[in-house]
């Protein structure tokens, strides 16, 4: 007889037995034979399989369940040894077809009878809920690692285009398979021709598509440098009049819904693509452009839960970057020209300086926290790093760092001592209603002088590490409150910080340690050497070999040093 082949074989046990046993059993109660049939199940089991009870008699479980991946080779191991197992499947049974995939938990033994085996029984448990929450923490893990990691890699520069180009670039395909980043065209420079009334021309800034993407949707796109024109009712309107995120399901688009103008084609959707989100670049009110993104192919589609909230974050800091960048650009133009020469190198992310960093979270069960760090170009030759730890995991505690992160931002333009952004800073989170506090631990570097200009706000001291053996030092500072407070009184200290001497910052997951005091824990790092490569990359893994195995929460650490002709990247 073929394994799936009906067979009602006369019960080995006494039917009404089982039923006045496992009938009112709330989980799933299986019996198979020894050639896993169907024998019995219970009311249970017979929902979760969408069949009838009666129907299950004699079959296999592949006749029943052909979605189903059940471990049968479990199950034939407790049948060969009779050793109990326990086993997590998944799959999609009749009464789920068409849903999303379901998860449970079986626990099997073998029926014995005088020696003889008779059969299988299997109580099974859903687990789907669980698995899914493991699912949740999972992504939600990535996406603050995301949010985490993009200070250092969008905003580097005070130009519009690398700062769309960067953006585009870092969420793919991290968070999408295509992104495309507009603004609106500049009010300094040469005349754009007026669009046709109701329309919107938008310039392209920046393009990313994935590598397994843009075979397929290569040439359906502008190029950067473009003018893109929309329509009054196309998405990228809605979203800009409305100055929320607009998510569409594109396998079910609308004809004419988001229809282009002749010059904008690729403002109706591409071919492949299923799924688009379009977020604006807002900052105080002014719109600054607009963040498109698309999925294609298997990707799934984006959320609004999850996706669309760090799009916008994301698109908010951006928004920053570009309002910093255009009014730089309107004020300094012969400044900018000069700088972007200055900011060309192809390979350094800053000109001037080589940093590393690394967000390292805490066990895979505790919630990402509120870790950040950030570094900001500055006139003169000068840049800004800053260090922070908003108290408290989760997502509120992430969605207050990019607070936290583009107040700083703002305050950063304003050319003030660390220790005056510290209380300007302290003053606005205290006044804007913000309910984390934060540490925070600035320092500004003056290449060209080679000092640099410290103060924390509850945070712990900077080290430096110079070069030679001269070992690492522990700055020695005055720290005021955490921020948010509105108490505030803060002050700096101007330190050495020459060619060749490395600037260590942290966040105190690296050196907390329970039962042991800080002193003590931060003491340890003045034992800080380079690494007999010199490359920074080196000197971070090594901390976090020795610091960061045992330690209880997030860890940031950002090594820079001012770049030299000498010394590569």
């Amino acid at each position: 007889m073929q394994a799936d082949e009906y067979d009602e074989s006369p019960l080995p046990f006494d039917a009404s037995v089982l039923t006045a046993l496992f009938d009112g059993a709330p989980a799933g109660i299986t019996v198979y034979d020894t050639d896993l049939r169907y024998l019995y199940v219970n009311p249970a089991q017979a929902r979760i399989n969408g069949l009838p009870a009666a129907e299950h008699r004699g079959r296999s479980i592949n006749a029943v369940l052909p979605e189903f991946d059940e471990r049968q080779e479990v199950l034939r191991a407790v049948l060969d040894d009779g050793r109990p197992r326990d086993t997590t499947f998944s799959g999609l049974t009749r009464e789920l077809t068409g849903k999303d995939r379901r998860y449970w938990r079986g626990s099997y033994h073998r029926i014995e009878s005088g020696g003889r085996c008779l059969g299988l029984v299997g109580i099974v448990l859903e687990t789907s809920a669980a698995h899914h929450q493991r699912e949740d923490l999972e992504r939600t893990r990535r996406y603050l690692t995301l949010l985490n990691t993009a200070s250092i890699s969008i905003g580097t520069t005070l130009d519009i285009d690398t700062t769309c180009r960067e953006l585009a670039e870092f969420v793919v395909p991290a968070l999408a398979d295509v992104a495309s980043v507009e603004v609106f065209p500049p009010d300094i420079g040469h005349a754009v021709r007026r669009p046709p009334a109701g329309v919107l021309r938008m310039r392209r800034a920046a393009l990313a598509m994935a590598p397994g993407v843009r075979e397929h949707l290569s040439g359906r796109f502008q190029e950067p440098g473009e003018y893109v024109d929309h329509q009054a009712d196309s998405v990228v309107q809605r979203c800009l009049a409305t100055n929320q995120p607009v998510l569409e399901d594109l396998t079910a688009e609308e004809p004419g819904r988001s229809g282009p103008t002749q010059e904008g084609a690729d403002a109706r959707p591409a071919p492949g693509l299923h799924s688009r989100v379009v977020v604006p670049l807002t900052v105080r009110g002014n719109p600054q452009g607009v963040l498109g993104l698309g999925r294609a192919g298997d990707s799934p589609a984006f959320t609004a839960d999850e996706d669309v909230i760090v799009a916008r974050e994301l698109a908010g800091r951006t928004a920053v970057d570009l309002d910093h960048a255009r009014r730089y650009a309107h004020e300094h133009g012969i400044a900018l020209e000069l700088q972007r020469s200055l900011l060309s190198e192809p390979r350094g992310r800053h000109p001037h300086i080589e940093i590393a960093s690394r967000y390292l979270p805490a066990e895979r069960d505790v919630l990402v926290g509120g870790d950040w760090f950030d570094v900001i170009p500055l006139k003169d030759g000068r840049h800004l790093e800053a260090m922070g730890d908003v108290m408290g995991h989760g997502v509120e505690a992430a969605v207050a760092m990019s607070h936290y992160r583009s107040l700083l931002r703002l305050l950063a333009e304003d050319e003030l001592p660390p220790h005056r952004i510290l209380e300007r800073l302290d003053t606005l989170v205290e006044r804007s209603g913000l309910d984390r506090a934060a540490t925070c631990l600035i320092v500004v570097v003056d290449r060209l002088a080679g000092v640099c200009e410290v103060a924390g706000a509850g945070h712990l001291p900077p080290v430096f590490i110079d070069p030679g053996d001269a070992g690492a030092r522990i700055a020695e500072l005055s720290v005021g409150p955490p921020l948010g407070t509105g108490y505030g009184r803060y002050e700096a200290r101007l330190l050495p910080c020459g060619p060749g001497t490395v600037l260590f910052m942290y966040t105190d997951g690296l050196v907390e340690r329970r039962n042991e005091a800080i002193d003590v824990s931060v003491g340890r790092l003045a034992s800080l050497r380079l690494p007999a490569s010199g490359r920074l990359e080196d000197l971070l893994d090594e901390v976090l070999n020795r610091f960061g195995g045992d330690a209880e929460d997030d860890i940031a650490v950002l090594a820079s040093r001012i770049r030299t002709d000498e010394r590569p990247d």
